[in-house]
Order: structure tokens, then C-alpha cells, then sequence
């Protein structure tokens, strides 16, 4: 019979906010499949590594367990050749970055990056902070690609090895930990202070805070590779439910709850986790009571853990135990 697995990143509430988001939540359907699971399988990574556990478990640690993903999460995922295909670029030799255009803000003694998805930059203003960029990076030998308006590419062979850290792994936080690290990081650095600079007076800044959007004032870089990855399963974001239920060694990215918990919006959060019950959850309940799916792993996560809930026709035969969310929020951390 059909198996299938399901990602959901930060389904796994904060610990301070966990009681009182429950109360809130009306999800029968996942609460029958979170307390009847056969089987949980749960890994904690370390609190500072350098892609979140969902991100590991995605670029190519799917096959791996414990510590072996623990040690594949050490550096962010070197995904950058494709992304650079998704994006309809040739993916050429030589070690390739990914470069984000991103807003990073004083707090009181250290410096945040903020989540990149709540920037709103729009192509004009992406393609004129690029051209500048892109100048910056020509001075010191560097080939920069525009890839879309929040994804550039990088070239820069000589900083292979560079320890780097995915955006989302960064957000929220002090940005001195999450900074690209090696033996060129003092080059890294010249690099984005140049282009920090240039922006600092760009017209494209000027505008944006005129119109209260936060200034584009900085660039991340991260993931950086000299190869294709060999994923060891593949993911789709957003399939429906149908194309799911015909998939083949794929994972089922259900990715709209990163958002507003990174931003930590946890209103946004209850209303996509109740979408997620009426399009998902109840339906994926439904079949395998009726014996259409023979197995579900959901896969939930925070921002250092990842549990596996495995549930099967007959585990939701165990009527003696009542649906409930406490297995998902026991595993709730600060």
C-alpha cells in the first residue's frame, strides 16, 4: 500500500506559547494522527547549527539518522547549483554561492537579520541593487548572476570550505554567530561591506524608506558548492493532495508555517495550521481509515528538533487512546 512522508517545518510550538496556541487549535484530524502514531523517531540537533532541521533533512541528509545529520546541519546546505537550474541558469565549474539581498537591523548590542520573505523587493529594485552589487563583486575577480529578486549566485573558487549558514537558520538572531566562517571570511567581509556601502546611499533605499519598507542594506551568503547535490529523495512544495497521494519516494514540503513562526506572528500560525486540518490532515486521516495509504510519517520540526510520527490503519484503531497534541508539544523547547 501507498507511504507517504510529509515535512512540516515548525509545527512543533515554542515551549513558552505551547499551552496557550493548543487551547487555540481545533485540529481533530491531526490530533488522532500525532496520539495514535505506531512509531516516533525524534533527533535533536545542536541549538546553533547552521541549517535549520527541516532544511537538513531536505538537501540530502533524508537517508541519514542521529548524528550523522547532526554533523550534515554543521554548514548550510550546499543546494546552490540547484537553485541555480530551478532558475534556468547554466550551471557552470567552479564553487558557487548563493548571495541574498537582505535587511539586517540594530538591536541592543548586536545586529539581526530579518526574515527575507517580508522584504517586498520588487524586480526593478532588485535588478538596480544588482548592477551595483555586481560591480562591487567584478573589482575583486567575483562573477555574480541575478537569479531572481531575492536569489543571486556567487562564484568564488577560492573560498570553498567557507562554513556558512542558510537564511532562515540565521533570522531572528545575533547574526556574529551565524556569519560565514574560513580562512577567506576577512575577504567575505570586504565584500559585503563594499556592497553595504553602495547601498547605503542607492536611490532604491531612499524610496523604500520613504514609503516605510525596510531599507535593503546588506547581502548574506551561504550554501556554497562545486557540485550538483545528490539528494537521496526528492520534495515538492505545495502538491496537492491527489498528486501526493501519487508520489513516489518524494517528501510533501508543507512549508507555510516557517513564515509567521519565524516572525513569530502566531496568529498567522493558528489560521495556517486550521487551513492545513481541512486540506490535509483530515483527508490524509480519512485514507488511512479507509485503507487507501498503508503509512504517514508526518515530520515536524523546530528550530532543533525533528520528530517522526508514523501512523497506520491499525495504529488508529487504538479507540483506548484519546486524540490529542501532547506527543508534538512535549517535544516543545524554548
Amino acid at each position: 500500500m501507498k507511504h507517504l512522508d510529509i515535512l512540516l517545518p515548525f509545527a512543533i510550538p515554542p515551549l513558552p506559547l505551547a499551552p496557550d496556541l493548543v487551547r487555540e487549535l481545533k485540529v481533530p484530524a491531526l490530533s488522532l494522527l500525532i496520539s495514535r502514531s505506531k512509531a516516533i523517531n525524534t533527533q535533536q540537533f545542536e541549538e546553533f547549527s547552521r541549517q535549520l532541521p527541516h532544511e537538513a533533512l531536505l538537501s540530502g541528509g533524508a537517508s541519514s539518522t542521529g548524528k550523522d545529520l547532526q554533523e550534515f546541519a554543521a554548514s548550510s546546505p550546499a543546494d546552490t547549483h540547484d537553485k541555480m537550474r530551478a532558475l534556468g541558469l547554466p550551471v557552470a565549474e567552479g564553487c558557487w554561492f548563493t548571495l541574498s539581498p537582505v535587511h539586517i537591523h540594530i538591536a541592543r548590542d548586536h545586529l539581526v537579520l530579518t526574515d527575507q520573505r517580508r522584504l517586498e523587493v520588487s524586480e526593478n529594485e532588485a535588478r538596480t541593487l544588482f548592477a551595483s552589487a555586481q560591480a562591487a563583486c567584478d573589482e575583486l575577480g567575483k562573477t555574480l548572476l541575478y537569479g531572481d529578486a531575492r536569489t543571486w549566485f556567487l562564484r568564488a573558487d577560492d573560498w570553498a570550505g567557507m562554513q556558512t549558514a542558510t537564511p532562515d537558520a540565521a533570522c531572528g538572531h545575533n547574526i556574529d554567530i551565524w556569519m560565514a566562517k574560513g580562512s577567506n571570511e576577512l575577504q567575505w567581509r570586504k565584500l559585503q561591506n563594499e556592497i553595504q556601502m553602495l547601498w547605503f546611499t542607492d536611490k532604491v533605499n531612499s524610496e523604500r524608506e520613504m514609503q516605510g519598507l525596510k531599507p535593503i542594506n546588506s547581502v548574506w551568503l551561504w550554501g556554497g558548492s562545486a557540485q550538483t547535490l545528490n539528494r537521496q529523495k526528492k520534495y515538492r512544495t505545495h502538491a496537492g493532495l491527489g498528486s501526493a497521494m501519487a508520489a513516489q519516494n518524494e517528501f510533501i514540503l508543507l512549508d507555510q508555517l516557517i513564515e509567521p513562526a519565524l516572525n513569530e506572528d502566531w496568529g498567522s500560525w493558528l489560521d495556517q495550521v486550521h487551513a492545513l486540518e481541512g486540506s490535509w490532515f483530515a483527508p490524509l486521516a480519512a485514507a488511512l481509515q479507509g485503507g487507501q495509504l498503508g503509512r504517514l510519517t508526518l515530520n515536524a520540526t523546530d528550530a532543533a528538533t525533528l520528530a517522526g510520527f508514523t501512523a497506520t490503519p491499525w495504529s488508529l484503531r487504538k479507540f483506548w487512546i484519546k486524540p490529542s497534541l501532547k506527543p508534538l508539544t512535549s517535544l516543545a523547547r524554548k
